[in-house]
């Protein structure tokens, strides 16, 4: 189990973890996404590229299009791995479930330029489960930190989350936006929740 005190929240993301992809994913990668619930297709002319820790926010995943106009870097983080420490005797402890607004917004803060702007919308409950098969999905543009990609400036961020599985987060960097479109709709749904039995 991963231990958090209250005030470590919001570096919640950067706990380390392991992620794959289809059949050529590592091992690890794969494992990370079957304890997740979660599935990531395969893109065609997308290629693994060395994962990593940039800018103090590990991912455990990243593939690449051949023509460079589009890298997507993948974070898993399965909800059972979360334990939070919480001392305040006079409030609940935050439940691993209802952590997922304060995630998303932590991350887009880290990752985006200083003072940038950031909008985001929250998908619907139904778009959230049409796209991803999630609870709850939401996305983020803004202009990344060039301490987390000196190749990329400006990001897409997808997230997901279902409840007593995992908080999930895609994130699609790009430099020119008429050149990267028609891969960013194709790639916005890669990564999915398995569907649940009826």
């Amino acid at each position: 189990m991963i231990r958090f005190p209250a005030w470590l929240l919001a570096l919640l993301l950067g706990c380390s973890s392991a992620l794959a992809i289809g059949r050529d994913l590592p091992a690890a990668f794969s494992d990370l996404l079957e304890e997740s619930s979660l599935r990531l297709a395969t893109a065609p002319g997308f290629s693994p590229v060395p994962a990593g820790d940039t800018g103090g926010i590990p991912y455990e995943h990243a593939i690449r299009h051949a023509s460079g106009a589009l890298e997507i870097r993948y974070i898993v983080r399965p909800l059972s791995r979360i334990q939070i420490e919480y001392n305040d005797p006079h409030n609940a402890a935050p439940e691993p479930n209802h952590l997922f607004p304060l995630l998303f917004e932590s991350l887009t803060n880290q990752l985006a330029v200083r003072g940038g702007d950031t909008p985001s919308t929250t998908m619907t409950e139904e778009e959230a489960a049409q796209n991803f098969n999630a609870d709850w999905a939401a996305v983020s543009v803004f202009e990344i930190d060039p301490d987390y990609s000196a190749d990329y400036s400006n990001a897409i961020l997808v997230a997901m989350h279902r409840n007593d599985a995992a908080d999930a987060y895609a994130l699609l960097l790009y430099n020119n936006h008429a050149f990267a479109k028609p891969l960013i709709d194709s790639s916005l749904s890669l990564m999915s929740f398995v569907p649940e039995a009826d």
